[in-house]
C-alpha cells in the first residue's frame, strides 16, 4: 500500500520511473538480458509473436489448458493455432503430445512456434522441448518463482527457462501480480536484441508506474510468500491423501510453487461446489477460462484437456489466508464427497 500511495500522489502515474525499476528489480531475480514492462499479457503475446517474423497461416502449438485470449491474439496475427493435449497426471504439454500433434498436421506443414504455458504453475520440461529445434515462447505467469536474496534460504527453486522470450503476467491470477500487466523478456544478448526493436512502442502499451510500483512489491516478498504457500499446502495435502480425488504431479527435478492447490474430482464438480457452499468456502473451476474450458479446442483432438476441464477444481491458497481460515479447507477436503 505504501508503494502504491507514494505513486499515486507523484507528478506522473503512467509509464515511467517506477516501469524501469520494476524491470531492473526483476533482472536482478531472473537475470535476463532485456525486458519490456507492457499493460497486458495479450500484448506480451502479440509482440513476442510479432517478434519471430511469423508469416499469415503459420501453424503455432499451443496446450488446450492455455488462457483463452491465446486465440484472440492468433487470430488477430492471423496464425493457425494446433493444439496439442497433456496428460491425466500432469496439465502441460510433453515433448510426447507435441510429437503427436505435429504427427496429425497435414503432410508438409510444421509448425513455426510453441507457446508454453506452465499451467496451474507445474513446469514443463523446456529444455526437452526446445530441444525439438522449434522456438518457443515460454509463458511463466503462473510458475515464476524468483530465488530470495543470496543472503536468504528458501527451498523453492525456480525452473529454468529455455524460450527464445519468455512472458510473465502480472495479472489478478498470476503467481506475482500488479493488478494488470506483464514483462516480456528475453535471456540472451541475440535474443534482447530483437525485443529492443520495441523498446519505443506507444506508452498505451506500456505498464503504468502505479502497476509497477505493486508488482515490484510482489517480487521482493516473492521468496517469504513462497515459503507461506507450501505451509498452507501441506496441510492441504494431508488432508487431501485422505480422498479419492486426485493431484497433480510435478516432473523429476522440478518443485511445484504452489501457485494453486487442484483436485482432480472423481465425482461431478456441481456436487463438489455445492458441497462447499454449505461450508461457506468458493471452490472454482480450475479451467473455465482455458481454451479447451470455453470450447475453443477441439475436444475430439485434445479429449484429456477437456475432460480435465470438466473436473478439475481449484481450493483458496494464497500467502495472506488465515490459518483458522486454511484449517477450514483442509477440513473440507478432508470430507469431500
Amino acid at each position: 500500500m505504501d508503494a502504491v500511495l507514494t505513486a499515486m500522489v507523484e507528478d506522473q502515474i503512467g509509464p515511467g520511473e517506477r516501469a524501469r525499476l520494476l524491470i531492473q528489480t526483476a533482472r536482478e531475480h531472473l537475470r535476463f538480458d532485456f525486458a519490456l514492462a507492457l499493460r497486458s499479457p495479450a500484448t506480451a503475446l502479440f509482440l513476442a509473436l510479432k517478434s519471430l517474423d511469423l508469416k499469415d497461416g503459420d501453424s503455432v502449438l499451443v496446450s488446450a489448458l492455455s488462457p483463452r485470449y491465446y486465440a484472440q491474439v492468433l487470430s488477430d496475427l492471423h496464425l493457425t493455432p494446433v493444439y496439442c493435449d497433456v496428460s491425466y497426471s500432469f496439465p502441460c504439454v510433453s515433448v510426447e503430445s507435441i510429437e503427436k500433434a505435429i504427427a496429425a498436421m497435414p503432410s508438409g506443414v510444421q509448425p513455426r512456434c510453441i507457446v508454453l504455458h506452465h499451467t496451474l504453475g507445474y513446469a514443463p520440461d523446456s529444455g526437452a522441448i526446445a530441444a525439438l529445434g522449434i522456438p518457443v515462447i515460454e509463458d511463466v505467469s503462473q510458475s515464476c518463482t524468483p530465488p530470495p536474496p543470496d543472503n536468504e534460504a528458501s527451498e523453492v527453486k525456480p525452473a529454468a527457462i529455455n524460450g527464445v522470450f519468455a512472458i510473465l503476467g502480472l495479472e489478478e491470477r498470476d503467481i506475482l501480480t500488479s493488478g494488470g500487466g506483464a514483462l516480456l523478456f528475453a535471456m540472451s544478448r541475440r535474443d534482447g536484441s530483437i525485443l529492443r526493436n520495441y523498446s519505443n512502442i506507444p506508452p498505451e502499451y506500456c505498464l503504468p508506474d502505479l502497476n509497477a510500483a505493486l508488482a515490484a512489491v510482489q517480487f521482493r516478498e516473492a521468496a517469504r510468500n513462497m515459503d507461506r504457500r507450501k505451509e498452507i499446502a501441506n496441510a492441504y495435502i494431508q488432508a487431501s491423501l485422505r480422498t479419492k480425488h486426485k493431484r497433480f504431479v510435478s516432473l523429476d527435478g522440478f518443485e511445484y510453487n504452489n501457485y494453486a492447490f487442484p483436485l482432480i474430482l472423481e465425482t461431478g464438480m456441481k456436487e463438489v461446489s455445492a458441497y462447499a457452499r454449505k461450508k461457506e468456502i468458493i471452490v472454482e473451476n480450475a479451467f473455465e477460462q482455458s481454451l479447451a474450458g470455453a470450447g475453443i479446442s477441439d475436444s475430439i483432438l485434445c479429449p484429456v484437456s477437456y475432460s480435465l476441464s470438466l473436473r478439475t477444481v481449484l481450493f483458496p491458497l494464497y500467502p495472506r489466508l488465515r490459518a483458522q481460515d486454511a484449517q477450514r479447507v483442509s477440513k473440507l477436503i478432508m470430507s469431500l464427497p
